[in-house]
């Protein structure tokens, strides 16, 4: 999204499938490891070898646009898994292995696209948000990316990246502050897009 203000937003890009998230979620299930997958993806990945030989693909980062698509990682992932089944191999090791190269696909994936969208919109402040936005490895990338695009990144902390209720609350804070309110009788609305919410007034 490019935020101009509050209630003041664009759709840059957005998921085809699954996003980044359930595809960690997705990914940790393929290889026995608790819910939320993220933290335990991440976790395992410490262990893993770079040298593995294990490389799963970059999906739509070859072509044009900010959309993504993780569908394919997932089912490249699932391949791997099966294959190492077959084998009697997706031991822990293996899992480790697997884990890293799932992490690092998504990682990169997110920050060619993070990239692409600073460069395509003239801008050098990007906002990471949701559960991903924890993820260490995606952090320490877009920092060292972006600031060789004279860029910066922000972030809230880890404690409160997967804590929707709290980024909920924080953004009705900052409409309030701004004199904006809702009469109790509302209409509730269980998907809203971001694009649709009116503007704060100057």
């Amino acid at each position: 999204m490019r935020v101009d203000g509050i209630g003041q937003y664009r759709l840059l890009g957005q998921s085809l499938d699954d996003a980044a998230g359930e595809a960690f979620d997705k990914a940790a299930k393929m290889i026995g490891l608790p819910y939320p997958g993220g933290p335990y993806i991440a976790a395992l990945a410490k262990s893993g070898r770079s040298d593995s030989g294990l490389k799963f693909p970059r999906p739509m980062t070859d072509r044009p646009g900010l959309d993504f698509s993780f569908s394919g990682l997932k089912t490249a992932f699932l391949t791997a898994v099966h294959a190492a089944l077959d084998k009697g191999g997706c031991d822990e090791p293996f899992k480790a292995d697997a884990a890293l190269a799932f992490e690092q696909a998504v990682v990169d994936t997110l920050v060619i696209k993070c990239r692409r969208a600073l460069e395509q919109e003239s801008l050098s402040q990007l906002v990471i948000a949701g559960g991903v936005s924890a993820n260490v490895r995606l952090r320490t990338q877009l920092e060292s990316q972006l600031a060789k695009m004279k860029s910066s990144v922000f972030y809230a902390r880890a404690e409160f990246c997967t804590d929707n209720g709290a980024m909920i609350a924080y953004a009705g804070a900052q409409r309030l502050l701004a004199g904006q309110s809702s009469p109790l009788n509302l209409t509730i609305r269980a998907r809203w897009p971001l694009a649709d919410l009116p503007p704060i007034k100057e």
